[in-house]
């Protein structure tokens, strides 16, 4: 392993030695070929090289799934028209060194195609040599996320990299509700950068590895002791296990031993676990006894005809089980689909005009004097067609759809979620790069859109370790030794919430109270520490003490700490216990009656919409009332005097006039209505102002107070502070800090021109304790004009946050808190309020809705009204006028006159009585008809 580590950062001089060793272990015999470049046209056999551990669990089901693929090949007439693929073996042995070794012997053969190898650690220092020799390199095993395309672009993967493998982790983990892991693994590059992903994709979920526990793979059981030994004095005891699959299984014996497989304790393995257990035909007992409850992923192969068959084969494969310990898993179909990825692009290449053909490197000739002979590594002139014919490539096979996506990838990332149990694994759900988890196979999500709510994710039962299918916590308190150590604000006044005691507790108040209460209530014990933050001479300053536990000088902090936005980002807070906010307290005196009181009850738009409408009203009953009712009738100023005495009189009920038509009641109903409506409220609201005593404060309310430039007093250590400074604007010059509530009285008693102040900001529960002390002398003036609440902080991400928070609410719900809130914090209610003239008054807003029916009422009556008028002109003409119109020439009149005429016209009908309007028309039908009479008749007369 210590091998692997200095090729990869000293890559220059570890190829010198390698091509060192690769001449020493070759006969000079082996050299003697010539020639610049070598080609085949027409070829018999292509050579393909394969490269992986053989005695390895995934090399004994890849060996034999080679050789299938290339007997299946071979004997296929469908493909490469009787090409002859040969394949050449070579073992890494498990070592950097080796293999990085094998893997020049393997390019002396002229080979078109590499496959292998299994780890990420040789697949980096192969790919260097494939990149300068232009050989693609199908990987079936190296699945670390860093072998990307970009730094190697002759790497192509043929499985699913480790990257979604993580990302399915996070999903389970967040699934639960788990926000802390350890990772346990290899330390190479297989695990380093698998696990680095992992730490990427749990930070999304705002999730953390909270510790990364990794060993050598030579370590032996001694450390591997000592390492889960110091995990299990963690506080978190979810683990990620992320290593071989050839010496994993160790960690698990020895976590037995150490009886970390019990009830509470979390264990999810990557896709080593299953193709361990998969490679054995038969586990025994003993191994699975290991691993009850543990939760892995499995690397998702569709259960297609073709997956089917090769597995029914495969005990009739040759060499099966011959090198290694291992059988069938899931890396045998992945190693056989990249035998016959070659095959399907070799076929295409050689179709579309592809030369099998080599030539040297000048990079790599022979200098002067030296023995490595490097003119034997040649390059594959078709290599980069080659690869390009690889990506395109698109077939189904015995591990599914064979396709690579832009970043090289394959298509359908998917793998099982498996869970172990008895004498075997159960699959529990599915997880793909599409919809995340399902319990459904992933190939019936691809035809629907995609969902990945957290509503939709969904797995079956899990039995966990300890038999139990209750979900873990995930997390204890550290077994170290070291209590939760809890500041606490040594506070100088307002002592009833949190204050210095004498008992071996050491603290007391109203906030300790709650706590403890809420520690009582969770499932598990909690020992904790009180610690006195501040010197007791002046309250300390909160922001301070909430930075501290961020810092990790403190696990918590309890006391009456108020939840705001700057805290939130650096600590987390629980449910709140306790409501507050922002008040203005300020010096009052009684209200001095006013001879304008009567005013008082309705602001100045109430009044003038008020006075219009009665107004508007009288003008609408006077239209609507005078053709046909006598009292609306007579000279211009009786008339005008009528319509103002009518208007105002139906205030008190007392108008004399009688309404005659129908529709003038009609309007008059619903306009007492509205008068009756106006005179209660303003008869309530002039009797609350008249016999309720009044307060009244030069200070109306924050906004008074921002105009002002008084001084402002506020609690020391408090955040109003900051918020009277940040968010208000109000110089800092301006602000004054008191520690207790005898400093507020002093300060309000000497007032702003003596060296007090003229009003104190500060929270709710505090002013409400203030102004019990004061037997009512202040108040508070305007509206509570912040929100906010008092909670306990924890350090970011801590899960005793949320379980508290979930104790606080049983408090609540249980009448605990209120019973803790009347044993510290009884206080007098100060009932009297100040006077606040203008949130008192009757607006127009208490009252449109009356005024807009009352509206809509004159107007429809007053359209009907017109409606009617202008029928009845339709109909009616004066006597002598058409005779007087007719004698004047139609050219002497101008338009202006016709108009003036026609609206005077109007105006005297409209003013005449009904009764003689009815009469003329009457009469006027009459001689209509007499008239048509001695025209009929003098027609039957007249000689036909």
């Amino acid at each position: 392993m210590k091998e692997v580590l200095l090729i990869s950062v000293f890559m220059k001089r570890t190829l010198v030695l390698l091509c060192l060793w690769f001449f020493i272990w070759f006969p000079l015999e082996a050299f003697c070929s010539t020639g610049n470049t070598s080609s085949s046209s027409n070829p018999k056999v292509i050579n393909i090289g394969a490269l992986f551990t053989l005695n390895s669990v995934i090399g004994g089901a890849t060996k034999p799934a080679l050789l299938a693929a290339i007997d299946d090949v071979n004997s296929s007439p469908n493909i490469l028209n009787g090409i002859e693929l040969k394949l050449i073996l070579r073992d890494t042995n498990c070592s950097g060194f080796i293999g990085t070794m094998e893997a020049l012997q393997l390019m002396e053969s002229d080979i078109v195609v590499a496959i292998g190898p299994q780890s990420s650690g040789i697949a980096h220092v192969i790919s260097h040599v494939v990149n300068e020799l232009h050989v693609p390199l199908l990987s079936f095993g190296a699945t670390d996320p860093t072998l990307a395309y970009l730094q190697f672009p002759y790497f192509l993967r043929t499985t699913h990299s480790d990257y979604f493998q993580m990302y399915a982790i996070a999903d389970v983990l967040d699934y639960y509700g788990w926000r802390e892991v350890i990772a346990i693994f290899v330390d190479d590059d297989y695990g380093r950068n698998g696990i680095s992903v992992l730490g990427d994709a749990l930070a999304k979920k705002r999730a953390k590895i909270s510790y990364k526990a990794s060993f050598s793979p030579e370590d032996p059981e001694s450390k591997i002791n000592d390492l889960l030994v110091e995990v299990n004095l963690m506080e978190s005891r979810v683990f990620v296990v992320h290593v071989n699959p050839d010496t994993g299984l160790n960690i698990f014996s020895v976590a037995k031993r150490l009886n970390m497989m019990s009830g509470g304790y979390v264990w999810i393995a990557t896709d080593w676990l299953p193709s361990y257990l998969d490679s054995r035909e038969a586990v025994d007992p003993s191994t699975m006894n290991l691993l009850q409850g543990v939760v892995a992923l499995r690397r998702y192969i569709p259960d297609t005809n073709l997956k089917k068959r090769f597995i029914s084969r495969w005990k009739n494969l040759k060499d099966k089980g011959s090198t290694g310990p291992g059988g069938f898993n899931s890396y045998a179909l992945y190693a056989y689909d990249s035998v016959w990825l070659a095959a399907h692009a070799l076929e295409v290449f050689l179709s579309e005009g592809g030369n099998l053909s080599f030539s040297n490197d000048p990079k790599l000739r022979d200098t002067n004097g030296t023995t490595l002979h490097l003119s034997l590594l040649r390059v594959f002139n078709g290599g980069q067609q080659l690869l390009q014919t690889l990506l395109r490539m698109n077939f189904s096979g015995v591990s599914g759809q064979i396709q690579f996506n832009q970043q090289r990838d394959l298509i359908h990332p998917a793998f099982d979620v498996l869970n172990i149990g008895g004498t075997g694994t159960h699959r529990i759900g599915y997880w793909s790069n599409y919809s995340h988890l399902s319990i459904v196979p992933p190939e019936s999500l691809y035809t629907k859109p995609p969902n990945i709510s957290s509503s939709s994710q969904h797995l079956y039962g899990v039995k966990w370790p300890g038999e139990t299918s209750k979900v873990p916590r995930g997390w204890v308190f550290p077994n170290n030794g070291q209590p939760l150590r809890i500041a606490v604000p040594n506070r100088v006044g307002y002592k009833e919430f949190v204050s210095k005691d004498n008992s071996p507790q050491g603290v007391k108040g109203y906030c300790i109270d709650v706590f403890e209460a809420a520690i009582n209530l969770l499932p598990y014990a909690v020992p904790h520490t009180y610690m006195l933050f501040g010197d007791g001479n002046r309250n300390p300053n909160y922001d301070e003490i909430v930075s501290q536990v961020a810092q990790n000088k403190y696990d918590a902090a309890v006391g009456d700490i108020t939840i705001v936005m700057n805290r939130t980002k650096i600590v987390d807070f629980t449910q709140p216990y306790m409501e507050s906010g922002l008040v203005v307290v300020a010096p009052v005196k009684e209200a001095k009656s006013s001879p304008w009181a009567f005013l008082k009850p309705f602001t100045k738009e109430m009044w003038f919409v008020t006075a219009a409408l009665f107004l508007f009203v009288g003008v609408v009953v006077w239209i609507l009332e005078h053709r046909i009712n006598h009292e609306f009738r007579g000279p211009p100023r009786q008339q005008l005097i009528t319509i103002f005495w009518f208007s105002f009189s139906t205030m008190f009920f007392s108008h004399r006039e009688n309404t005659v038509s129908t529709l003038g009641r009609l309007v008059l109903i619903i306009w007492l209505f509205v008068v009756l409506i106006i005179n209660s409220s303003y008869t309530a609201s002039l009797t609350s102002i008249l016999t309720v005593q009044q307060l009244t404060s030069g200070i109306q309310g924050i906004d008074s107070l921002i105009s002002s430039s008084e001084p402002i007093g506020i609690q020391e250590g408090s955040f109003a502070l900051n918020y009277l400074v940040d968010e208000l604007n109000i110089a800092r010059s301006r602000i004054v800090k008191l520690k207790d509530p005898e400093a507020y009285l002093r300060a309000l008693n000497l007032g702003p021109k003596a060296g007090g102040v003229a009003a104190i900001v500060d929270e709710l529960p505090y002013i409400e304790l203030f102004l019990t002390s004061t037997n009512c002398l202040y108040r508070t003036v305007g509206q509570e004009f912040t929100k906010s609440g008092l909670g306990f902080a924890f350090q970011r991400d801590s899960p005793l946050a949320v379980d508290l928070s979930t104790a606080i609410l049983q408090l609540s719900e249980s009448g605990d808190l209120q019973k803790f809130h009347n044993k510290w914090l009884t206080h007098t209610e100060c009932s009297i309020q100040i006077n606040q003239e203008e949130e008192n008054k009757l607006s127009l807003s208490s009252f449109w809705g009356l005024f807009l029916i009352c509206g809509i009422a004159c107007v429809l009556a007053l359209t009907l009204f017109c409606y009617r008028v202008f029928t009845q002109y339709r109909r009616f003409s004066p006597e002598g006028e058409e005779a007087e119109v007719e004698e004047i020439e139609p050219s002497r009149l101008s338009r202006r006159s016709i108009l003036s005429t026609s609206f005077n016209n109007i105006m005297d009908f409209v003013d005449r009585k009904e009764t003689e309007i009815k009469e003329i028309l009457k009469r006027k039908n009459i001689n209509e008809s007499k008239q048509t009479s001695q025209n009929s008749n003098g027609q039957a007369s007249s000689p036909t």
